[in-house]
């Protein structure tokens, strides 16, 4: 009996061997893109379809390598979790690449491999237009209660400009820390520009604004697991989408042309 059982146990493990190597090809034949709600770059449509920058240049570098595109929404805080366990193989989401991860407290680069770098970006701080003359410069943070997206440069960013005499409430996405500004939880938000732009001051958040605070210069690219042929592959087809104008023309349709830029050192010597 105790023969039977290992060779079942032994059959089990090779079944879900094969199984489990079966999934990782099925992902490789094509571009699974870890992604959160991020507008202009990533959100759903009124069809419940991922549409923005970030989705119709994922569309087509697949098209350019034949490859099919699928879009996985993932927490944030475990994108590089989700990529390293296979269940996406790619972070496409406005990724600061150059810029300490707050959950590991190590450069980005360090633990994925990173694209040319195609956009850049920065932190914006988001307060109620009623506090709009207490926030002028970046003394005007220190001490305050911040709100940012848990794992993201926004909170790496954050920490350190309201020092140790202030206080850090996360979020699980950025568009959260928008109600947290809003009902007043918090003095102030630190969320990528892009969005910031795309939503403060409008609808419910009209009564929200950008502060007139200069905040360090970031860029964006696209992450892969470490030593993935992949970089290569995906970098040919940026020059490629820069050099025919797809990359103009869907920067101009979601207003973002003035931050499109193509940088094809490596995010290190950034």
């Amino acid at each position: 009996m105790k023969r039977i059982a290992l060779v079942l146990v032994c059959v089990l493990l090779a079944a879900g061997a094969v199984f489990a190597r079966g999934g990782a090809d099925r992902n490789a034949e094509k571009l699974v893109v870890g992604v959160t709600q991020f507008p202009p770059m990533n959100f759903l449509d009124d069809n419940g379809n991922w549409t923005g920058f970030e989705t119709e240049f994922a569309l087509a570098v697949g098209a350019k390598l034949g490859m099919q595109v699928e879009f996985q929404e993932i927490e944030w805080t475990r994108k590089f979790l989700e990529l390293q366990a296979g269940m996406i193989n790619c972070i496409w989401n406005g990724m600061t690449a150059n810029v300490v991860d707050s959950a590991t407290g190590r450069q980005r680069y360090e633990d994925v491999d990173f694209t040319y770098s195609y956009m850049l970006n920065q932190q914006a701080v988001v307060i109620r237009t009623t506090r709009a003359n207490e926030f002028r410069s970046l003394q005007d943070l220190i001490g305050k209660t911040v709100a940012a997206e848990t794992g993201s440069a926004g909170e790496t960013i954050a920490r350190d400009v309201v020092g140790e005499s202030g206080r850090f409430i996360g979020t699980t996405a950025q568009i959260d820390t928008f109600i947290e500004v809003n009902a007043g939880a918090v003095d102030f938000a630190l969320i990528d520009i892009l969005l910031a732009e795309e939503m403060a001051g409008r609808g419910d958040l009209s009564g929200l604004m950008i502060a007139p605070i200069e905040m360090s210069a970031e860029v964006y690219a696209i992450g892969f697991p470490r030593g993935s042929p992949m970089v290569a592959r995906v970098n040919q087809a940026i020059v490629e989408l820069f050099g025919d104008g797809t990359m103009l023309r869907l920067a101009q349709k979601y207003g973002l042309e003035t931050t499109l830029k193509l940088d094809t050192r490596r995010i290190q010597d950034l």
